[in-house]
């Protein structure tokens, strides 16, 4: 798993809007965050840079612009996030996550059979090795 650095919160609003259409400009990310968040130009230009030296996303530069892009998917993001969680809160004890949410949420049949085909390619995973 790629060692990705510790995002803020305010970190990942940029993340989130390179998943989703990159590469952007910093103007087209003040753009769309200024409205969203109601944060300063300088303010978003600053958490570029903090992304950047985390080297968590890139740029090349295209004429007078620099275009942003993510360094890692999503994905890799949610896997290191979710191991992180499962180890800090339930001590790597992914059962436990998992009955405590079971017995908090209300899940739809569509979500319960979703789970159970899941469930049950993975015991057949188990069952072949």
């Amino acid at each position: 798993m790629k060692n990705i650095p510790k995002i803020s919160e305010s970190e990942f609003e940029i993340m989130k809007l390179l998943w989703k259409n990159n590469p952007l400009t910093s103007n087209e990310i003040i753009d769309v965050l200024s409205e969203k968040m109601g944060w300063s130009h300088q303010t978003i230009k600053t958490f570029i840079n903090r992304l950047l030296n985390k080297k968590v996303i890139g740029f090349e530069k295209s004429g007078r612009s620099y275009l942003y892009y993510p360094l890692f998917s999503y994905d890799d993001y949610v896997k290191v996030e979710n191991k992180s969680f499962l180890q800090r809160i339930y001590d790597g004890a992914l059962g436990t996550l998992f009955s405590k949410f079971l017995e908090e949420e209300n899940l739809s049949q569509k979500e319960i059979e979703k789970l159970q085909k899941i469930l049950e390619e993975k015991k057949e995973t188990k069952n072949k090795e």
